[in-house]
């Protein structure tokens, strides 16, 4: 037996003698003083076991969060773990200038796209003056104006200065398209859950 462990369980042994001791000098009955000393190693053993698993507790609380509120995704350090909705595709919420946007992820999608709600919201201006751009669709060809989000945050994720498009031809429709997601070191897609890494 190595010197650390013969300490550890002198250690162990002296504790079990004082509190055996304690309990004689009470004068507590033998029943009593086991389910008393029973309730404590399982106090400490509760304890023990929460500092343990510490981050697997905090994991499992945000994966339950997850499927109270898959929009919000996982945040797991700073990578973004979003769960395929029941219609196919990868839902997240993003804040565009601080305001809450729910936006489709979508690798096809050349650009960012904004609703006209939302680029209202994010008081993000129109040049009225510019010259409205013809952008290929899957639903046909769009007159789409450029603009320029401030800053952009999905999950711990925030880019500054990224461009998009919008057109009331988009309707309600906000996309996280190539432009954002090429800024990351890695995304991809593992079974059914979309990770984003910064």
């Amino acid at each position: 037996m190595s010197g650390d462990r013969a300490l550890d369980l002198v250690w162990a042994v002296g504790c079990l003698i004082l509190v055996g001791s304690a309990l004689a000098a009470r004068r507590v009955p033998f029943a009593r003083a086991w389910k008393m000393a029973l309730a404590w190693v399982a106090i400490f053993g509760a304890i023990f076991l929460l500092f343990a698993f510490r981050d697997d507790f905090g994991l499992v609380g945000q994966r339950l969060r997850s499927a109270i509120d898959p929009e919000a995704g996982v945040v797991s350090g700073e990578t973004l773990r979003i769960p395929m909705s029941d219609d196919g595709h990868f839902w997240v919420r993003g804040m565009v200038n601080g305001t809450e946007q729910r936006f489709l992820v979508d690798s096809g999608a050349t650009t960012v796209v904004l609703s006209a709600d939302a680029v209202q919201e994010a008081g993000i201006a129109l040049d009225e003056d510019q010259f409205a751009s013809m952008i290929q669709t899957a639903n046909g060809t769009v007159a789409a104006h450029r603009i320029r989000i401030d800053r952009l945050a999905v999950g711990p994720i925030a880019r500054n200065d990224v461009a998009a498009v919008t057109a009331a031809e988009f309707g309600e429709m906000n996309v996280l398209g190539m432009n954002f997601l090429s800024t990351l070191s890695a995304w991809g897609v593992e079974g059914r859950t979309l990770i984003l890494k910064p």
